[in-house]
């Protein structure tokens, strides 16, 4: 059991040592054995003993095992140390602390740490810094209840600018809302269960500034918060597979403009309440399991939308998307016309899921369809756009042998660029060579930051060298936590001084490097390509094995 100051002070396991030392964890037990000068355990049980934060990082700093970890990182540790696995409460607390409130959780050395890392960059900076870190985190709780970055992604390339109010009514901690509301947006307005991760959206639309944001706590399906509301613009990832979602007391609901949903159905009830806050000329968007598109309990409200030209446009996004599972995601774009003549006439199929899910979202012509309302209004009133988009057939033969070809290029190239490496001085040398801090040269205008690429601004300091040793298994152990969270923080990067003729020696290995590795990713994008083809070609009798009875060109040769 851990001691009364545990609260307070940061403590961290064997394996998180490990992970904080860059080494196995047998590492840390022979450590224990042969040092006798390692701290002491200070709760914990023999079998799972804790350890002070602190006193481990300053004795791996006098060992020369670690090389410590980022303020931030350090700041999260002491956060799960004091909450435990309730970091929803954490964020809460110091993004009170942000907005003015104090909150007695939040005392001492952690709200010592929060202010001077927010002496350093802006409040909303950084509270939104350690939203990341929390989305990113595994086992998170609340991870169900926040839209992923790719699926934000597709929300924003389908919305456009946003004008007017924009409204979500699953809104989470915020993210999918604040993202699509942009600078023309004029006000917010959501809803969401958790009362913990409702406050994290208010915090972080108090902090990052713009329109007006009216943010409710509740169930959106079974207590409306905003019956009048209607918005130019609706977002939602609804909660997946409802089975309760409140179908018998909502039967007679003024939200059912399409019918009432079956129980099985709780999408079709999230659709349906979304477009009834959409405001005439408005739209709204929402992400759907594919089942929502075809299954038979749902087709009613499918045809009756399709009939009142309000199906604008669905998207078939890749797997991946979305965060709580890994299934495909269907991307629904509804429309209220605003007079009569406005209706859709036909409803635009895309087709993604070919594509990475961080790849273009902009379809290529053969990824679109376009389907009249009549040819969507059969039987089963299927919005699949599978079953309407036909890809185009490439000509495997010429494909091919065009891919086969330039594999063979790209792997002798491949070979000449990995630099021969002579052995250096010695595992930990460079350690010995003085340090100079990667945040003291931003400070200094000696190195610059922004749009995801770091840069020298001096003849003195090479870029290919700044940029290689940012990758050091030092630096990112420093900006990974213990839970092993990684957050780029240049401001407790280390780089090793040397003068400018060695800096560019490393840095041309490191160019090297780096052109080795983007040349690496390509040949495997272009070899999964070939593989497809060459199996789609042999089973559908476009290819064939040479010397087959099959092989055209044997056959003609003969001839």
């Amino acid at each position: 059991m851990e001691d009364e100051g545990s609260a307070s002070a940061p403590v961290v396991t064997a394996a998180q040592i490990a992970r904080l030392a860059g080494v196995t964890r047998a590492a840390v037990a022979n450590w224990r054995r042969r040092h006798d000068d390692f701290p002491a355990p200070v709760g914990g049980t023999a079998a799972g003993p804790l350890f002070s934060l602190s006193e481990i990082e300053t004795w791996l700093a006098g060992q020369r095992k670690g090389r410590g970890a980022s303020q931030e990182v350090v700041l999260w540790q002491s956060l799960r140390a004091a909450y435990g696995d309730d970091m929803t409460a954490a964020l809460v607390d110091v993004g009170s602390h942000l907005t003015g409130r104090a909150t007695a959780a939040l005392e001492g050395q952690l709200r010592e740490s929060v202010d001077q890392m927010v002496a350093e960059r802006t409040a909303p900076q950084f509270f939104e810094d350690l939203i990341a870190r929390f989305l990113a985190s595994a086992g998170r709780s609340g991870a169900q209840a926040t839209s992923s970055p790719r699926l934000i992604r597709a929300f924003t390339h389908l919305a456009g600018q946003a004008e007017g109010l924009v409204y979500d009514p699953a809104c989470g901690a915020g993210s999918l809302l604040l993202t699509v509301a942009g600078p023309h947006a004029t006000g917010r307005a959501g809803q969401e269960l958790s009362p913990g991760l409702l406050r994290l959206a208010q915090l972080r639309t108090q902090l990052s500034g713009g329109p007006p944001a009216g943010l409710e706590a509740g169930d959106s399906l079974r207590n409306d918060r905003h019956p009048d509301l209607r918005a130019q613009l609706v977002v939602c990832e609804p909660p997946l597979g409802q089975n309760d979602w409140g179908r018998e007391e909502l039967l007679l609901d003024a939200r059912w403009e399409l019918g009432a949903p079956p129980r099985a159905e709780s999408d079709l009830a999230w659709l349906q309440h979304c477009y009834f806050h959409t405001a005439p000329g408005g739209r709204a968007l929402i992400a759907l399991a594919p089942s929502a598109a075809y299954r038979r309990s749902g087709r009613r409200i499918r045809a009756e939308l399709v009939r009142r030209g309000a199906l604008r446009t669905v998207v078939a996004l890749p797997s991946g998307m979305a965060t709580s599972h890994n299934l495909p995601v269907l991307l629904w774009e509804l429309c209220r016309p605003a007079a009569p003549g406005e209706e859709v006439q036909a409803v635009r199929m895309v087709d993604l899921t070919a594509n990475d899910p961080d790849g273009p979202l902009e379809p290529t012509p053969d990824q679109v369809a376009d389907v009249s309302l009549i040819d969507l209004i059969r039987e089963e009133v299927d919005l699949r756009p599978s079953s309407y988009v036909t890809e185009a057939q490439p000509d495997y033969p010429t494909e091919y042998t065009a891919l086969r070809t330039a594999l063979e290029h790209q792997l002798r190239e491949l070979a000449e660029l990995l630099p021969p490496l002579p052995p250096g001085p010695g595992t930990g040398s460079l350690d010995e060579i003085t340090l100079v801090s990667v945040g003291d040269l931003v400070k200094a205008g000696l190195v610059r930051t922004g749009d995801g690429e770091t840069a020298s601004t001096s003849d003195q300091l090479d870029t290919d060298y700044l940029q290689g040793f940012l990758r050091s298994a030092s630096n990112t152990r420093r900006n990974t936590s213990a839970t092993g969270t990684h957050r780029a923080d240049l401001r407790g990067a280390q780089l090793p001084q040397m003068d400018i003729g060695e800096q560019r020696q490393y840095g041309a290995a490191f160019r090297n490097l780096g052109e080795f590795e983007r040349r690496l990713k390509e040949l495997a994008r272009m070899g999964d390509q070939a593989t497809r083809l060459a199996y789609d070609g042999l089973t559908n009798g476009a290819l064939a094995p040479t010397g087959t009875s099959h092989d055209v060109t044997s056959r003609e040769g003969a001839e």
